[in-house]
């Protein structure tokens, strides 16, 4: 060998071979994470959180979106069941015969007497209840104007009949006069002087707001010509030359009683709604 020659010895690279250009997952996901690398970082991160909402939307959830579910489906669910519980019940009702339509009722019609009643009692019932004065005083007043009723239902017939009865018993006698009159204050003298219980009611007519209707109203259905008026017991007595020739006779007495009142039983009279 020769000394001035250097001796040349294998280097450490001839003798380890170079490393393949394959580097493995675990590295390469290093690299991933590599803090220069942020950005496909954050975007990896994305990608993995969408995948999971997405199974999970998919695998885990679904009848949380179908069209039945939510906060009210529970309320929905018993709703249903109630219908179809009322239609089960429904099915069992009996069933109107074949070809019965029911219609609409009209208005019953009042009869004079009736009319005469109700008018009455309308009257009676309260001090503010006026006769409509747009109304045609010769023509039969509309029932629902002075009944409280629905004049159109099943039973409207004998509710009137009703009305008709309570209002004579609680008023057998009924004077309709006016107050400037000199044969209304001999009326009313005459049936004060009986000390009647229940005592007369009486409307002084022409003090009334619907004078101007009532008063020939109360013509055409007691077929009088002049006030006063003398009902008893629902029935008009008729003029002030009948009332004094009955009470000459004592027969006025007894219509009185036999319309219910009682004689000598008040001292004082009772007072009309005006």
């Amino acid at each position: 060998m020769n000394p001035l020659v250097p001796h040349h010895f294998p280097s450490l690279a001839s003798l380890n071979p170079a490393p393949t250009t394959n580097p493995s997952i675990f590295v390469t996901l290093l690299e991933f994470f590599h803090p220069r690398k942020s950005r496909q970082r954050a975007t990896f991160l994305c990608l993995v959180s969408l995948v999971i909402v997405t199974t999970y939307i998919c695998l885990v959830s679904p009848p949380a979106l179908s069209p039945g579910y939510g906060p009210h489906s529970h309320h929905r669910t018993k709703l249903a069941h109630a219908e179809d519980t009322w239609r089960k019940l429904a099915a069992k009702l009996p069933v109107n015969p074949a070809g019965h339509i029911y219609q609409h009722r009209p208005d019953i019609s009042l009869s004079p007497e009736q009319e005469l009643g109700a008018v009455t009692a309308f009257m009676a019932a309260l001090p503010q209840n006026v006769i409509p004065t747009d109304i045609d005083p010769t023509q039969p007043i509309d029932p629902q104007l002075v009944l409280d009723f629905d004049t159109r239902g099943p039973q409207a017939e004998e509710e009137v009949a009703d009305v008709v009865t309570d209002v004579w018993i609680r008023n057998p006698l009924v004077v309709f006069s006016k107050v400037p009159s000199a044969v209304s204050r001999e009326l009313k003298s005459i049936l004060q002087a009986m000390n009647l219980k229940p005592a007369p009611t009486i409307f002084d007519v022409d003090q009334r707001d619907d004078a101007g209707v009532l008063i020939p109203l109360l013509f055409r259905l007691t077929n009088s010509t002049e006030l006063p008026i003398l009902l008893i017991g629902g029935m008009p007595v008729g003029s002030m030359d009948t009332i004094r020739e009955l009470n000459a006779n004592g027969q006025l007495k007894a219509l009185v009683t036999r319309a219910g009142a009682v004689l000598g039983g008040s001292k004082k009279h009772r007072k009309g709604r005006r």
